[in-house]
């Protein structure tokens, strides 16, 4: 096995770990988070399958509506920062922002971001999404080790931030930044000690509405 088939293995299975861990949290939840939770664990298989035997095509890409999987997202992890005494708030404000993609490839690019920010974080998270020029902005924000409230992307970090491009913290964030250029966007990665942002920017789609929009 090549050092790419392992590595390619590895994050697969990261993937499916996701969405396992979510299940075993929210079992007693509501049937919308048990669904999606297990729909992401279907995906994650799919791609582990054709890792390991090869064949098969790429999930297709369409015009997709962003909101519903980044809300889906958020309400996968409220209990697991619960449990930790902190708290993760969504706020949108991107009107009906339409990108071409997948939706369980965003979600998961969401949950990676999502988790990091619980593991390496303040327990204050903030998962926003937004418009600015001919892009969609999604950012997820900590409180820090010092515990304040989470900035908004684009607000100033202190002068111990440190701009990380992709990010080095096991697979989550690699995966986050190849899911951004594959979508023609980027991700970027603000850290200091009063609260860390990470940054995903997306294309918006001119011109199309997502299946089941009106006109």
């Amino acid at each position: 096995m090549t050092e790419r088939e392992r590595n390619a293995i590895n994050e697969a299975l990261h993937e499916l770990r996701r969405p396992l861990q979510a299940l075993a949290l929210c079992a007693g939840s509501g049937g919308d988070i048990v669904v999606s939770s297990a729909r992401l664990a279907a995906v994650a298989l799919e791609r582990l399958d054709r890792e390991v035997n090869g064949g098969g095509a790429e999930r297709p890409r369409e015009a997709l509506r962003c909101e519903p999987p980044l809300r889906s997202a958020v309400r996968r992890w409220h209990a697991r920062v619960a449990l930790g005494g902190g708290s993760l708030e969504f706020r949108w404000r991107a009107g009906e922002a339409v990108v071409l993609g997948d939706a369980a490839a965003l979600e998961q690019a969401v949950d990676n971001l999502i988790v990091n920010a619980i593991e390496h974080g303040g327990p204050e998270i903030l998962v926003e999404g937004r418009r600015r020029a001919g892009s969609l902005i999604v950012s997820v924000a900590d409180s820090g080790r010092r515990g304040s409230t989470p900035r908004r992307a684009g607000a100033a970090p202190g002068s111990g931030a440190r701009i990380v491009m992709g990010g080095r913290r096991g697979h989550g964030l690699g995966l986050v930044r190849r899911f951004a250029a594959s979508h023609g966007g980027r991700f970027v990665l603000r850290r200091a000690e009063e609260g860390s942002v990470a940054t995903l920017e997306l294309p918006l789609l001119a011109g199309r509405l997502a299946p089941g929009l009106a006109a």
